[in-house]
């Protein structure tokens, strides 16, 4: 990385990361900083002037420990390792393509110049929250000494030129253009296609299963099942759900092309897009049926799914694997854009959740994401923020841990926790009279895609 302070670069380094992990790549973030800190945990903007030689001393030595354990975890399997620093000096980069080029490593330097004030000053105020450096500090003096800390930086910063005859991308101004420089191979082309559809203005993401549907109470996989009494309660209730913590921020709304979705994004009065990558998980042979039915019918690919979640293909159907490469232009719309809502499926969810969230790939198919619940994500320099808010409507669960029983309490042990647990009156109020209206709403929907494709075909 390349840039001075409160230009996004821990945020970009970040995401990188977290995307090549993503697309099973190892990947790992190699943050000087966090070097820097194990002697000076909290110094001031003066540990950064240019004339303090023992200060230029430590965070040498901070780079070069930061680069050496890089060498090392390359040695040991690593693919791609990101140096998160400011590297704000011709002679640094320098020295760091040298110790790369005698391992026979490659360097691509992304460098995020910003000379927009206001976005400039909107991530140094995030520093007061965030920052490792000014924790338990008082917010008026952690700005002042961050903007301080970056003065001392552009008395000696020097931008990438092509001069230094080095792979680079340089961002201006969150993308708004982007310069690139001498590319080697696929690996870089894709890491600066993904850095191209960054930005790092302050957002949130919310994110939604559809409310409980007629499959989910019947134990049920996959199939394109009506809400059930309670989906369509939460349908309901879901704008208040979703405004206590967006309140009047602009937001898009994306659903799969499934009914169960659209039927619960229904009352949500966002500009809504149906994206058929957010459908849920092919479960081929096997749709429609409860576990117990795919234990009985399929035993051993029963047994292989729990064995490698993540890596099993249904018969005729798709694995987490597949979900997260269908996935992929939704990632980058999703870094793209700004506040966007999703309403989709468990499979699709826990993948685009362990994306934001870092969770590894053996974990993330077996992560509970519930029904009747909305995630708010907001991404920021040093991890992404969760915050979870639930409708008070009951519903089934449908996370089943691993080598856990097929049988799930599906069928009519779900039947009887519905009728054990009616919706409230309040709630109940108005359903059937919108369930019309919303099914009216998907019909129409659903002859229009049929329209779309036969124009197509034609």
């Amino acid at each position: 990385m390349v840039g001075l302070p409160a230009r996004g670069k821990s945020l970009i380094a970040q995401k990188i990361v977290r995307y090549l992990k993503w697309l099973s790549i190892n990947a790992k973030s190699f943050n000087v900083g966090s070097y820097r800190r194990a002697d000076t945990p909290q110094p001031s903007a003066e540990f950064f002037n240019t004339g303090n030689t023992q200060g230029e001393r430590m965070r040498r030595a901070a780079a070069e420990a930061a680069v050496s354990d890089m060498l090392k975890w390359f040695g040991e399997g690593g693919h791609v390792g990101v140096l998160d620093a400011t590297n704000s000096t011709k002679a640094r980069r320098s020295w760091i393509k040298q110790q790369c080029d005698a391992k026979g490593y490659e360097c691509l330097f992304v460098e995020s110049k910003c000379d927009d004030e206001k976005l400039v000053l909107n991530n140094v105020l995030s520093v007061k929250t965030s920052s490792p450096d000014y924790i338990g500090q008082d917010p008026e003096d952690a700005v002042r000494d961050f903007m301080e800390r970056i003065r001392n930086y552009e008395k000696v910063y020097q931008s990438v030129g092509d001069d230094e005859e080095v792979t680079f991308v340089k961002l201006i101004n969150v993308g708004s253009q982007v310069i690139i420089n001498s590319v080697q191979n696929y690996l870089q082309t894709r890491i600066i296609y993904f850095t191209m559809n960054l930005h790092i203005t302050p957002r949130s993401i919310w994110l939604s299963r559809h409310g409980e549907s007629v499959f989910n109470v019947q134990g049920k996989i996959g199939g394109d099942a009506d809400l059930s009494e309670r989906g369509y309660a939460y349908s309901r209730a879901l704008p208040e759900l979703v405004a206590k913590s967006a309140g009047n921020t602009p937001v898009t709304l994306w659903t799969s092309t499934m009914k169960r979705t659209i039927q619960t994004a229904h009352h949500l009065k966002y500009p809504k897009k149906q994206w058929k990558a957010l459908d849920e998980l092919d479960a081929g042979v096997c749709d429609g049926l409860t576990y117990e039915e795919i234990e009985q019918r399929y035993p051993e690919d029963f047994r292989a799914r729990d064995d490698d979640k993540y890596n099993y293909r249904y018969h005729g159907g798709e694995s987490y694997r597949d979900i997260v490469i269908r996935l992929e232009p939704i990632i980058m719309e999703m870094e793209r854009g700004e506040n966007i809502m999703v309403v989709t499926h468990q499979a699709v969810l826990r993948c685009i959740y362990a994306y934001f969230m870092n969770v590894p790939q053996d974990q993330s198919p077996w992560m509970e994401i519930p029904l009747h619940t909305v995630i708010k994500l907001t991404p920021r320099a040093y991890g992404t923020q969760e915050e979870r808010f639930k409708a008070e409507i009951p519903a089934v669960s449908t996370f089943r841990a691993k080598y856990a029983s097929a049988n799930m309490g599906a069928g009519s042990l779900d039947v009887a926790s519905v009728a054990a647990s009616p919706i409230p009156r309040a709630q109940l109020d108005g359903v059937v009279e919108a369930k019309d209206d919303i099914i009216a709403e998907v019909v129409a929907a659903k002859q229009k895609e049929r329209e779309a494709i036969n124009g197509v075909k034609e």
